[in-house]
């Protein structure tokens, strides 16, 4: 037994994330115990923890969407916290709410904190008073004219955002004056079509931006440290694919007004365990706060990797009462890390998802790599589920050995069976403005051509489509198999 107030850890997550956070329970000496849809019964999460409950539901998704379900869970098993991990539940104020209703700990903020920066309304606001910048926006009301004259004020382009968004959910971008009724319309169904809540406003976009983010951890009195800041923008979709820490061609001047900001608005709202507050950074040096995430970030094992501090052992401290992990005079960085988001998407079919079985798998193992996942050989890849597959992290002592070292372990990595973005992350890697830190949240669409597949020499093909051929069982039937007369007969010769 250990001296925390809690033994038994509730994982409410799946894959990669509920694994990683497993590890962390376990390594603390703490009990962790699993949740999962039928489908996924001897999923690696369900395997590696101590218990584990089965969810119903109409869906995978709505299975673990299903507050009730949960607490049910953790009741049952004796568990008597629950980490959210991120996705699904983790930035719900109303299942933070229902697990303290339950006398369980939450690893995470509290509902209001989680409600009041959960809302981009509210969160753009509470950060203007405390100070940090936030580029000019305008909420829209029902007097159509008005709000299209509000925003030809602040000028345009503009970006059309919902107000309870993420994941690039609910968001255009807009040109002209001609464009707006029609665009807010748009980010309006989608936003209540995913969040149920069709609030929109529009806010200045910043040309070739780039996303910085700084990840904080809080004690809930005002006391906050920062771990530096990560860069965030190859993106496609609003989605990032490839993260690093700490940002590449950001002046230590600049770094630490971006995490200076980021800590006084932890700081104002009290903020109790990890987050991570998001800016966007102009080519002119202004930066304006986006967002803050109230939960762990898929990124965060780069932030580890250059500081050393276990983020998910924070968070469980941190819930436990233990505190911050060090005071920041105390911080220090060691090195560049860069994460690569594995997804069974089809990037020459504008990153199409994509379905399958994992026939095969090969994971690089490397003291500096990292590879994230809760993947088995056999499992099938279904449209249940986000397509992110896994993360293949790498660490090194500068931006461009940790890059080599990420490529030589992109082209070490096998899973077959289904299309990923393997190949075109290594493309990335290699590209000369990735490697020259030309990064802006607009690359992918920028050098779409030179990301693009060369094309395949004609031996090349013929190789390719004789691979193919043999893959098919019939075909090598008709080629190798002896008919059955001539089989009759033995090894007699005429």
């Amino acid at each position: 037994m250990t001296d925390y107030p809690f033994q038994k850890i509730l994982v409410a997550n799946r894959g990669e994330i509920a694994c990683r956070v497993i590890r962390a329970v376990h390594a603390m000496g703490l009990t962790a115990v699993a949740v999962h849809h039928a489908i996924e019964a001897n999923a690696r999460h369900v395997r590696e923890a101590d218990e584990a409950v089965v969810l119903t539901g109409d869906t995978p998704v709505a299975a673990h969407l299903d507050i009730d379900q949960l607490i049910a869970a953790a009741q049952a098993t004796g568990a008597q916290a629950v980490h959210p991990g991120y996705g699904f539940l983790s930035e719900n104020p109303a299942f933070a709410r229902a697990v303290d209703q339950a006398g369980l700990v939450f690893i995470g903020p509290d509902e209001a904190t989680i409600r009041l920066m959960g809302d981009k309304i509210s969160s753009r606001n509470f950060a203007a008073e405390k100070g940090v910048p936030v580029a000019p926006s305008v909420l829209p009301t029902d007097n159509v004219d008005a709000f299209v004259a509000e925003v030809e004020k602040i000028g345009f382009p503009v970006l059309i955002k919902a107000s309870a968004g993420g994941g690039g959910k609910g968001m255009n971008i807009v040109r002209e004056a001609g464009e707006l009724r029609d665009a807010a319309k748009i980010a309006a169904s989608e936003a209540e079509r995913y969040f149920g809540d069709g609030r929109v406003y529009a806010e200045l976009y910043v040309e070739r931006p780039r996303h910085i983010e700084v990840q904080v951890l809080g004690d809930g009195t005002g006391e906050v440290i920062h771990l530096f800041e990560r860069e965030c923008s190859i993106q496609r979709r609003f989605q990032k694919i490839i993260e690093e820490a700490p940002s590449s061609n950001l002046s230590p001047e600049k770094a630490d007004e971006i995490c200076n900001a980021a800590v006084r608005l932890a700081q104002a709202a009290k903020y109790r365990n990890a987050g991570t507050v998001e800016f966007i950074l102009g080519e002119d040096g202004r930066f304006f706060f986006l967002e803050m995430n109230t939960r762990l970030q898929v990124e965060h094992p780069v932030t580890e990797d250059i500081t050393g501090i276990d983020l998910v052992k924070a968070q469980i401290d941190i819930s436990a009462g233990r505190g911050l992990p060090c005071r920041q005079a105390e911080m220090s960085k060691t090195g560049h890390s860069i994460e690569c988001r594995i997804c069974a998407e089809n990037a020459e079919r504008n990153f199409m998802p994509e379905t399958g079985r994992i026939d095969f798998l090969n994971i690089p193992r490397a003291p500096w790599l990292r590879f994230e996942h809760g993947l088995d050989q056999g499992r099938a890849v279904t449209s249940d589920f986000d397509p992110m597959l896994a993360k293949l992290v790498a660490h090194g002592p500068t931006r461009e050995e940790a890059i080599d070292r990420a490529i030589a372990a992109l082209e070490d990595l096998a899973i077959l069976g289904v299309t990923t973005n393997i190949d075109y992350l290594i493309r990335v890697l290699e590209s000369a403005a990735f490697r020259g830190a030309a990064l802006h949240t607009g690359f992918i669409e920028e050098h779409a051509e030179s990301l693009a597949p060369p094309p395949l020499a004609a031996s090349e093909k013929d190789r390719l489509l004789v691979a193919a051929a043999l893959g098919f069982r019939e075909f090598r039937q008709m080629v190798f198999d002896v008919p059955e007369l001539q089989a009759s007969i033995g090894y007699w010769r005429n």
